[in-house]
């Protein structure tokens, strides 16, 4: 919970963004499936990538996994690629690829570089991506001090807040924020603005600000999270 600091400088207020939802689907087919175990760090997005299928149908087979708890050991069902059933012709020539997450597209050019494509139609780079302990805090007058339910900018708080050490991440950078379990927070991951601090936020640590009251937020209690900071 951000415990804001007293001194606050006056200026000039900047906007924060909240992604909303993109969901891509696709018709259901019948495809053989083998078992895998998942390891450390293992998504929905990079096991499509390594074994050719199809994000929507690797999600498919796999209802009922949360992609923000997949944990090492658990058993996913891999449908079998496109490749090796002959449904989807490579193309080699193609300048992208594309897939989505429940929050924000996500694309992998060429180069390798990955980008985050907003709803608005924003593209944003990864520069790199951090696994940071975070809590959650709210507008309550106890949390804000004198400034009141406004971020450092003087901006009103909102989901999409972000308390940061700026010595870690500076003030105004887009993040892209997976790996939370909090009714409150969009399913999936968000992207946000690191448009606040606080005395207790120091180094790798963030502060989401969520709605509802002290007690509700105190549920979120620590997490870690992983924060892909945007260009």
């Amino acid at each position: 919970m951000k415990i804001k600091s007293m001194l606050r400088p006056i200026v000039k207020p900047a906007a924060a963004a909240l992604a909303g939802l993109i969901i891509l689907t696709a018709p259901a087919q019948a495809f053989a499936a083998t078992d895998y175990t998942a390891k450390v760090g293992d998504t929905f997005w990079e096991l499509s990538r390594s074994f050719d299928v199809p994000l929507e149908k690797l999600m498919s087979f796999n209802k009922d996994v949360k992609p923000t708890n997949i944990y090492p050991g658990l058993t996913l069902s891999i449908p079998a690629s496109a490749k090796s059933n002959n449904n989807v012709a490579s193309n080699k020539n193609n300048s992208m690829k594309a897939a989505s997450t429940k929050n924000i597209q996500m694309l992998t050019k060429e180069d390798g570089a990955k980008h985050i494509i907003a709803p608005s139609g924003t593209s944003y780079k990864i520069g790199r991506t951090l696994n940071i302990k975070a809590s959650a805090y709210t507008s309550a007058a106890s949390e804000n001090g004198k400034w009141g339910a406004v971020d450092y900018f003087g901006n009103t708080l909102k989901v999409g807040t972000v308390a940061v050490d700026p010595k870690e991440i500076p003030l105004g950078t887009k993040l892209y924020i997976t790996g939370y379990d909090y009714n409150g927070l969009p399913d999936g991951g968000m992207i946000a603005t690191a448009s606040d601090v606080g005395g207790a936020i120091k180094g790798e640590r963030i502060d989401l600000f969520v709605p509802g009251t002290t007690s509700q937020a105190k549920v979120f209690g620590y997490q870690w999270v992983k924060v892909h900071v945007l260009k």
